[in-house]
This record gives structure tokens, C-alpha cells and sequence, in this order.
């Protein structure tokens, strides 16, 4: 099996679940804090493939991180997980499903990355100009600061970017200034 069918496969099996028990947002809320769990600890993986780490551990540490209760949702779903040996895929089943819950519900990400913090007007402004783009879809904001822009902004919306920085735009100046040689 292709290794994003299996998380894809699995992450629609839970969807279908926690909608029929009417927690899909809860497991929404569950899987991304999973799924960000991951990504600041790596060494998560590592400790739920591990053969020599019992599996109530195990499904503890995924019940802990993901702020899941037990009994609910999640934890009937790690049951199911670790019976068949697909624990090496969690992470990539919790990234599905919020895909998923996303294009369900229409639900875009939307990220704002700016090279200083900009005044609250000033984002609201952005996000306005964004919500006039998307009509009918709720948007999920995340900010950072990357001071590699130099100036000004980039707004990631579903993978498709609006780069207005000074990077960008240096960039541009320079590929310019080379192709006329």
C-alpha cells in the first residue's frame, strides 16, 4: 500500500466515526495538537515504534499529547492503530484527517508572515483583503515573525502564496539586473 493512502484511509475512518458520535471538531482540535506535537518533539516517533515500550504507554503518550480523553474518539481509534501494526503512521493520519476536517467543512489556512510585528490595523487589513478573496470559507490564522523578509509580508492561503516582501522583491531586482548582462 502507498504510504499516503494508508493515513488517508485511516484519517476518513475516523472522520466518519467522530462525525457519527458528533466530535469530529473535538478530534479536529485533538489531531492538530498531535500533529504539532510531532513536529516539536521528533522523538514521539521514535518512542511509539519502539517495540520494548509497552503499548498502554504508548497510547498514553499519543492521549497526553493530543489532549484526548480516554474513552473517547482518539483513544478507540489508537486502539485500532496498534492492532494492526500502523503506528509508525499516526502522524501522518492525524495531518490527513485535518486535511479532511479542513475540505469537509471548508476550512482555509491561512498564514501571515511578516518581517516585524505589524500593528493590529494593519493585520486586520490583510486579513480582510484575504476574507474578500475567499468568500464562504472560515479562515484559520497562524502569525510569525521571519526576519529573512527583510520587510514587508507573505500569506500562505492553502499552499498558494502572496509574497510581498522586500526579499522578494530584492530577488527580483536581481535576476532583473542579470538577465541583461
Amino acid at each position: 500500500m502507498n504510504e499516503g493512502l494508508i493515513p488517508s484511509r485511516y484519517a476518513k475512518a475516523l472522520h466518519l466515526y467522530a462525525e457519527e458520535a458528533g466530535k469530529a471538531a473535538a478530534v479536529y482540535e485533538q489531531t492538530e495538537r498531535l500533529a504539532a506535537g510531532y513536529e516539536a518533539h521528533p522523538q514521539m516517533s521514535r518512542a511509539v515504534e519502539n517495540p520494548f515500550l509497552p503499548l498502554a504507554d504508548k497510547q498514553q503518550l499519543l492521549l497526553v499529547a493530543s489532549g484526548a480523553e480516554n474513552d473517547g474518539c482518539l483513544d478507540k481509534f489508537f486502539k485500532l492503530v496498534f492492532s494492526h501494526g500502523r503506528e509508525s503512521f499516526i502522524r501522518s493520519m492525524a495531518l490527513a484527517y485535518g486535511k479532511r476536517y479542513r475540505d469537509v467543512n471548508k476550512i482555509s489556512q491561512v498564514e501571515i508572515a511578516t518581517a516585524s510585528s505589524f500593528s493590529q490595523a494593519v493585520m486586520d487589513k490583510i486579513k480582510d483583503s484575504v476574507q474578500t478573496h475567499l468568500k464562504g470559507r472560515t479562515l484559520e490564522y497562524r502569525q510569525r515573525i521571519d526576519a529573512s523578509l527583510i520587510g514587508g509580508f507573505t500569506v500562505r492561503v492553502d499552499g498558494e502564496v502572496l509574497d510581498a516582501s522586500m526579499s522578494n522583491d530584492l530577488r527580483k531586482l536581481r535576476l532583473k539586473l542579470l538577465s541583461k548582462k
